[in-house]
C-alpha cells in the first residue's frame, strides 16, 4: 500500500488541483479499488437512492450554457417551451415517482434567477408538497437571494442543486452569461440558511483533466463538503454549440466518480446526466468507484435517462443471488 493509499477516507478541505489530478490518472483498478474502500468505510456499498428530475419550467433561459438545450441563445434547438407547472401536477407526479421508488424529488426551472411572486409562491407551494409525500426535495432555479433561500430553507427544502459545471479556468468557454463567482455566491447564500448544498459538473465538453480535477478542487473546498454531488457526462444536443461533440469515454465518467469519491468521502455521487449511454456494466463500475444515486426516469430535464425498467434490472442485477436466478443461470 503506497503512503498516499493510507491517507484515503480522511475529510480534507485543502486538497490541491495536483493531487486531485494524480488520483484521477492513476491506473484505474487502483483508482477504483482505493474509492471502492473510502466508499464502504462512509457508505452502505448496497445502498443506491433513486432520486426522480422533473422540468418544471421548461426553455427561454436567458444564459446561455453552451451544451443547454433550454438556452434561448440556442434558437435552432427544437424545444417546446412551458411554462410553469402548476402544483397539483408536479405534486402528482412526484406521488408517482414515489411509487415507482424515488426517496428524492428535484425539481428545475429554466431561470437565471430567483424572482419574488406568484412563480416562486408555486414552488414553495411544490417543496413544501414534496416533503408532506415525506420525500427528499431539491430544486434548480438559478441565483437567488438569502431571503428567497431562506423561504425555501423554511418550507423543507432538503437540497438547492447549483452545478459548478467545470473549472474556473475552462468556465467561460463554456458560459459568459453569469460569472463563476456567480455561481460560489450561490452556493454561500444557500450553505448560510443549513439546506443541503447539491454541487457537480459536466465532464466531455472538451476539457482537460485540470480542468476536472480544479472542479473537484472548489468543491472539495466547502466546509462541509457539498452533501450531493453529481457527475454529468455531456448529452450532444442538436442545436447546441457543443451539439459536434463525441460522447466521452465510460471509463473516464468511471475515474471521475471514483476522483470525486477519494476527494469527499461523504457526499452523495450522483451518477447523472449521460448514463442512459452506457451499458449496465459500465454503470456497475460507476457503482463500485463510489457513485451511490441514480436518476430513475426515462427524462432528465430536456434529455434521456435509462428507463424505469432498465433500471429496475440494473438494481436486480446488483442485489443478491435468488434460487431461482441460479437456476435460470444453470439453464
Amino acid at each position: 500500500m503506497t503512503e498516499d493509499a493510507k491517507q484515503d477516507g480522511v475529510i480534507r478541505h485543502d486538497w490541491s488541483v495536483d493531487e486531485i489530478a494524480s488520483l484521477y490518472r492513476l491506473p484505474l483498478l487502483e483508482l477504483a479499488g482505493r474509492a471502492n474502500a473510502v466508499h464502504r468505510q462512509y457508505h452502505d456499498p448496497n445502498r443506491v437512492q433513486k432520486a426522480s428530475l422533473l422540468s418544471i419550467k421548461t426553455g427561454g433561459c436567458p444564459e446561455n450554457c453552451a451544451y443547454c438545450p433550454q438556452s434561448a441563445h440556442h434558437r435552432e434547438v427544437d424545444l417546446t417551451r412551458d411554462l410553469l407547472m402548476e402544483p397539483q401536477k408536479v405534486l402528482a407526479m412526484a406521488a408517482t415517482a414515489k411509487a415507482a421508488g424515488a426517496e428524492r424529488f428535484c425539481m428545475g426551472a429554466a431561470w437565471r434567477q430567483v424572482r419574488d411572486g406568484k412563480e416562486f409562491d408555486a414552488v414553495i407551494e411544490m417543496v413544501e408538497g414534496v416533503r408532506r409525500l415525506d420525500m427528499e426535495a431539491c430544486v434548480t432555479l438559478g441565483m437567488l437571494k438569502p431571503h428567497q433561500a431562506e423561504r425555501l430553507a423554511k418550507a423543507g427544502l432538503t437540497a438547492y442543486n447549483h452545478n459548478l459545471d467545470t473549472s474556473p479556468e475552462f468556465y467561460s468557454r463554456i458560459i459568459t452569461t453569469r460569472t463563476y463567482q456567480d455561481r460560489l455566491e450561490t452556493l454561500s447564500t444557500v450553505r448560510a440558511t443549513g439546506v443541503e448544498l447539491c454541487s457537480g459538473g459536466i465532464i466531455g465538453m472538451g476539457e482537460g483533466i485540470r480542468d476536472r480535477a480544479a472542479m473537484l478542487q472548489v468543491l472539495s473546498g466547502f466546509a462541509p463538503h457539498p452533501e450531493s454531488v453529481p457527475i454529468n457526462a455531456l448529452v450532444p444536443v442538436e442545436g447546441t454549440p457543443l451539439a459536434k461533440r463525441e460522447r466521452i469515454d465510460p471509463l473516464e465518467l468511471v475515474r471521475m466518480v471514483a476522483t470525486a469519491r477519494l476527494v469527499m468521502p461523504q457526499s452523495t455521487v450522483r451518477l447523472s446526466a449521460g448514463r442512459s449511454s452506457l451499458t449496465r456494466e459500465a454503470q456497475i463500475l460507476c457503482l463500485m468507484a463510489g457513485a451511490n444515486s441514480i436518476f430513475y426516469g426515462d427524462t432528465l430535464l430536456t434529455t434521456p435517462n435509462a428507463g424505469i425498467g432498465e433500471d429496475a434490472e440494473l438494481l436486480a442485477a446488483i442485489g443478491p443471488v435468488n434460487d431461482d436466478s441460479e437456476r435460470a443461470s444453470a439453464a
